[in-house]
C-alpha cells in the first residue's frame, strides 16, 4: 500500500515528466495523449488514496472493493405511461428488460459490498465537465441514494479557489450556481494541484494530525 509520499513521488516522477515533453510538443494529438496519460495517473492516485484512507480509519482490507463496472439504469414506468402512442408503450413493455443504461463512474467504491462513494477522477476539470458529471451522479444516486459524490481532480479550471487549496474552500460562482440545480448529488470536489502546477500538494484533509481520512469516507458509518 502506497504512503503519502510514494504517491507524490509517482505524480512528481510520472507528471513532471510528461509536461516536460508535452513544452517541446506543439502536436495537438501529444497533448491528448498528455491528458489520457495525467488521466490515468489521476486513477491511480485516486485508488491509492482511497485504500490509504481506508487503512486510516482501521478498516480491513478484505471489506473494500473498488471498480468500475457498468450499473444497470433502468427506464422508469413513469415516462413509458407518458408515451403518447400506446403502441410503442407496448412494444417497451414486452421488451422492459432491454429498456437500460449502463452507468459507470471512474471509481466505485464498495464497503462490504455495499456501494458507498462514486468517484470521478479527471487530470483537470472544467464547468462543462461538471455538468456532465452531475447528471450522471444523479442518475446514480436513483439506484443508490445514499453514496458520497466526490470529484478528485489534478488541477482546477472551474475558477475561484478550488486551486489555491485554503481551509475553506469557496469555490466558484458559475461552479456553485451549476450545482445547485443537482441539490441531492452534494458533490465535494478535491483538488491535489496547488497553482500553476507547482507539484503534487495533497489537500489539508490528507496531511493534518486526528483523523483526516474521514474526509473522504466523510458522514457515512463505515466501521
Amino acid at each position: 500500500m502506497e504512503t503519502i509520499d510514494e504517491i507524490m513521488q509517482t505524480y512528481n516522477s510520472v507528471g513532471k515528466v510528461v509536461d516536460n515533453n508535452a513544452s517541446y510538443q506543439i502536436d495537438r494529438v501529444y497533448g491528448g495523449v498528455v491528458r489520457a496519460v495525467k488521466g490515468k495517473l489521476q486513477e491511480h492516485i485516486t485508488e491509492s488514496i482511497i485504500r490509504r484512507a481506508w487503512y486510516g480509519i482501521e478498516g480491513k482490507e478484505s471489506r473494500l472493493a473498488i471498480n468500475s463496472k457498468k450499473i444497470r439504469i433502468p427506464i422508469q414506468e413513469t415516462y413509458i405511461q407518458h408515451l403518447e402512442d400506446e403502441g410503442v408503450r407496448k412494444y417497451i413493455r414486452a421488451n422492459i428488460n432491454d429498456y437500460s443504461y449502463g452507468l459507470s463512474v471512474d471509481k466505485h467504491v464498495f464497503i462490504d459490498r455495499r456501494l458507498v462513494m462514486g468517484i470521478e477522477c479527471k487530470a483537470y476539470t472544467e464547468n462543462a465537465m461538471i455538468k456532465r458529471m452531475l447528471v450522471d451522479f444523479y442518475l446514480l444516486k436513483t439506484i443508490y441514494p445514499n453514496i458520497l459524490c466526490r470529484l478528485f481532480q489534478l488541477e482546477s479550471r472551474l475558477g475561484g479557489d478550488y486551486s489555491s487549496l485554503p481551509e475553506t474552500v469557496y469555490g466558484s460562482a458559475s461552479t456553485h450556481s451549476i450545482m445547485s440545480y443537482f441539490e441531492d448529488v452534494d458533490l465535494n470536489i478535491f483538488t491535489f494541484l496547488k497553482g500553476e502546477r507547482e507539484g503534487l500538494r495533497l489537500l489539508c484533509a490528507f496531511s493534518q494530525n486526528g483523523s483526516p481520512w474521514r474526509t473522504v469516507f466523510g458522514r457515512t458509518t463505515l466501521n
